[in-house]
């Protein structure tokens, strides 16, 4: 396996700076993040939960969507996401789904439960069996929505992901 390149400060630098002008113009919390592809920025993003009344418009997030639209790929592979802050358990889940090379962060999941931005409860949701966690989540028409799944399976031209 090839040494990854080393990781360039001046991206976290952008990523920090994302996220305190969101602060300072009140367009949400202190989160950035900059996706790069060879040594060059591809996407970038602030948290837009607040402005844009959506839950899932976390930095990360956004700049994952951006750098989808900018390089016309759902997949983010030879990438590198360089975020504020380390990531919540949705933004990892969308790097993994995107299929980033590597996370750089700054600040930590401690830090940002410090300034009010605690991730521990959904980490002790995660560990728990389903029945037991704060979310109730029941299982409906499984055989119909089978349906779904074996159409996918019998369809040769879809895109796989």
């Amino acid at each position: 396996m090839p040494t990854p390149p080393a990781p360039n400060p001046d991206f976290l630098r952008r990523a920090i700076a994302l996220a305190t002008k969101n602060v300072v113009t009140g367009r949400g919390g202190p989160f950035g993040a900059v996706i790069t592809r060879n040594g060059e920025i591809v996407g970038e993003g602030a948290n837009s939960v607040t402005v844009t009344n959506d839950a899932t418009a976390h930095a990360e997030v956004v700049a994952i969507r951006a750098a989808c639209t900018t390089l016309k790929s759902f997949t983010l592979t030879g990438c590198e996401l360089y975020t504020s802050c380390e990531p919540c358990p949705m933004c990892l889940s969308a790097s993994y789904w995107a299929r980033l090379d590597r996370i750089y962060y700054a600040c930590s999941a401690e830090d940002a439960a410090r300034a009010g931005f605690d991730d521990a409860f959904l980490y002790a949701e995660f560990r728990k069996n389903q029945p037991d966690r704060s979310l109730p989540v029941r299982q409906l028409l499984r055989d119909e929505a089978w349906v779904s799944f074996a159409t996918w399976i019998d369809t040769p031209n879809k895109i796989e992901y």
